[in-house]
């Protein structure tokens, strides 16, 4: 799939013969752009760059480009971060959650993965509750190193899921009563009865597995209609699912590695979507120049929930 000129639109047909915008919003490439979470109290859109440590926080313009407002750096990896409903942010960074408030300052809030150096924390979101969730993984891939975590809203963390690969996309239906989950490492989605007063999960099914050499299910997000988005790394598109797993849409997109997603903007009408350059060649950048860009995804008629924040304790 051939790029872009940066800052043009892209209007696409996909399998349902629905029409898509897509274009260009951020100036500045990632290098692994991550993690977009529409802050629905400031009006801002979150993400992170994984690789270099930092949490972005931008306005979006009258010109529907987005204006960054604030940029934070943390040690180590940065895998996901939510608003905190008591100010700032909590990270998914490291080997555990920590919080940054508004001025830049860190602290650890828990450390599951203290003293390793071979995994490391990955995606993450707030379920309904203000509970935050993250995965991790290992730097090797290595099959079944990843765990799941909860930090809950006393401030807790409890280890959820073991066995999980590459522990990505998280995402919970318009009820709360269904949790998904993709793992990139088996290319896999799947779907847990959820207990919102407790958190806990119950049955789990696999609803999704993506069969396509190389393609796998990266960030995810779940719509007011209660449809699965899914980032589909190294298959140049977002993918629409049915909550059964039905494919309903293939939206192609300018670049090889969409990385998630999210729904923001005035009444959520916006797909933000965050995109890599990690591990591209000189030829493959050419093609695509937007390549590490947010892009953004206008369909009238489809719109989505901002994040909820983080409700637990931030500060001692």
């Amino acid at each position: 799939m051939t790029g872009t000129e940066r800052g043009g639109p892209r209007t696409a047909g996909n399998s349902a013969g629905n029409s898509w915008t897509v274009r260009p919003c951020s100036a500045e490439p990632g290098l692994l752009s991550e993690g977009p979470r529409w802050d629905g109290d400031r009006n801002e859109l979150l993400w992170v760059d994984v690789l270099a440590g930092r949490l972005h926080r931008a306005g979006l313009g009258a010109d529907g480009q987005l204006r960054v407002l604030q940029t934070f750096q943390v040690p180590g990896h940065l895998g996901a971060a939510a608003p905190a409903a008591r100010g700032g942010y909590v990270l998914a960074a490291g080997p555990g959650f920590l919080h940054v408030d508004d001025a830049g300052a860190i602290r650890e809030l828990a450390q599951p993965e203290a003293g390793r150096t071979d995994v490391r924390m990955n995606d993450g979101a707030c379920d309904p509750q203000g509970r935050f969730w993250a995965g991790t993984m290992a730097y090797d891939e290595a099959p079944g190193a990843g765990c799941l975590y909860r930090l809950d809203l006393d401030g807790s963390c409890t280890q959820v899921l073991t066995g999980l690969t590459i522990s990505n996309g998280i995402g919970w239906s318009p009820d709360g009563t269904t949790m998904y989950l993709a793992d990139s490492g088996t290319a896999d989605i799947s779907a847990f009865d959820f207990d919102p007063a407790t958190g806990d999960l119950g049955r789990r099914r696999t609803i999704v597995h993506i069969s396509a050499a190389d393609e796998v299910p990266d960030g995810l997000t779940v719509d007011h209609r209660g449809n699965i988005w899914v980032a589909l790394w190294n298959g140049a598109a977002l993918a629409r699912y049915h909550p059964d797993g039905s494919l309903l849409d293939t939206i192609p997109l300018p670049v090889d590695r969409p990385t998630s997603c999210a729904f923001g903007g005035a009444g959520g009408g916006i797909l933000f979507i965050t995109t890599a350059r990690e591990g591209l060649g000189e030829a493959a950048l050419a093609r695509q120049p937007d390549a590490g860009r947010l892009l953004r995804l206008d369909s009238p008629g489809v719109t989505g929930p901002p994040c909820t924040p983080y409700h637990g304790p931030v500060a001692t």
